[in-house]
């Protein structure tokens, strides 16, 4: 079915760029056999109709054109459909394909592999590999949330969204309504800055704990969107990052790895619990809550409050 289709689009393609006037849907379906076996004239013309949008998703120009008698015909003229040559040297290509790896789980992955083949197509060094790997190591960045997508349409299209969001200190999740400015994947997790209407402040929302669909509404923006969204840096202060005290916590043998790799000292306490110093900055009584039982703060006292304050939120549900 799909080289059956693919042929079928090669033909119109040809047919379209080989014309010098415009053709009618009756002249197209008599030079291409796959519409001349067409059921019906409705059948036929939904091919066609799916079949010329897909050209012009591949990025073909096709002109409609309507003659002194009010018939409608189509063709792609060839100077509209010449690029010019590109000129990428090893290091861009190389870039270009790195980019198209990382999107490998993502539903971009289609859109990524013809976005490169259309650069061969328009003149890509033939001795350039842009597949090529460069080392032992490749790149992932994986989407498994179902709100990426919705999400990653909505900043596009600067659509406001709503959709149910469950906090680290709620059992329950709650609305919110959001201007979206940007997704970005920081430490395996992703992550949506954007204007939160509720609050009228700037926030972050981790995509793993937006529950339900993702629902768009049909009004503009409020807010200004800012010309950097500094997604990274804001998860990075709220998870603690930009930290300007310690934290001494006991970790739980074999468990809390994040924190391990955090750690500036790790001492062995001896049935089955370590005691590890941590740097302590904002939002890291959230993400100790995390790791639930395999964690207890020793020190200091604000940072142990907080962390069972969370707690006992979450229990009360």
């Amino acid at each position: 079915m799909a080289i059956a289709k693919a042929e079928r689009l090669m033909n119109l393609a040809l047919c379209l760029l080989g014309t010098r006037r415009p053709l009618s849907k009756r002249e197209l379906r008599e030079s291409i056999e796959a519409y001349l076996e067409a059921g019906s004239d409705d059948s036929f013309n939904r091919m066609f109709e799916r079949d010329k949008d897909d050209l012009r998703e591949l990025g073909l120009v096709i002109e409609t054109v309507e003659n002194l008698d009010g018939e409608v015909g189509y063709l792609a003229r060839r100077d509209s459909n010449r690029l010019p040559p590109i000129t990428l040297d090893a290091e861009e290509a190389a870039a270009l394909g790195l980019a198209a790896k990382v999107w490998q789980q993502a539903r971009l992955a289609g859109a990524a592999s013809g976005a490169l083949q259309k650069l061969r197509a328009a003149g890509l060094p033939e001795d350039v590999d842009p597949y090529e790997v460069h080392g032992a190591l490749e790149p992932r960045i994986p989407v498994h949330e179902a709100a990426f997508e919705p999400l990653m349409l909505a900043c596009r299209d600067r659509r406001p969204v709503v959709f149910d969001y469950r906090k680290a200190t709620a059992a329950r999740p709650e609305p919110r309504h959001v201007e979206p400015w940007a997704l970005e994947c920081w430490r395996g997790h992703w992550y949506l800055a954007g204007w939160d209407r509720d609050r009228g402040a700037e926030r972050v929302f981790r995509l793993s704990r937006i529950t339900g669909k993702v629902r768009s509404r049909g009004t503009r923006f409020t807010a200004p969107v800012p010309d950097v969204v500094t997604v990274r840096e804001t998860v990075a202060s709220w998870a603690g990052e930009t930290a300007d005290r310690s934290a001494l916590i006991r970790l739980r043998t074999g468990a809390g790895y994040p924190l391990r790799a955090k750690a500036t000292a790790v001492r062995e306490l001896g049935d089955g619990w370590d005691e590890l110093e941590i740097p302590y900055g904002h939002g890291l009584d959230a993400w100790l809550v995390e790791f639930g039982p395999d964690v207890v703060v020793v020190e200091p006292a604000e940072l142990r409050a907080d962390v069972v304050d969370r707690l006992r939120a979450v229990a009360k549900g």
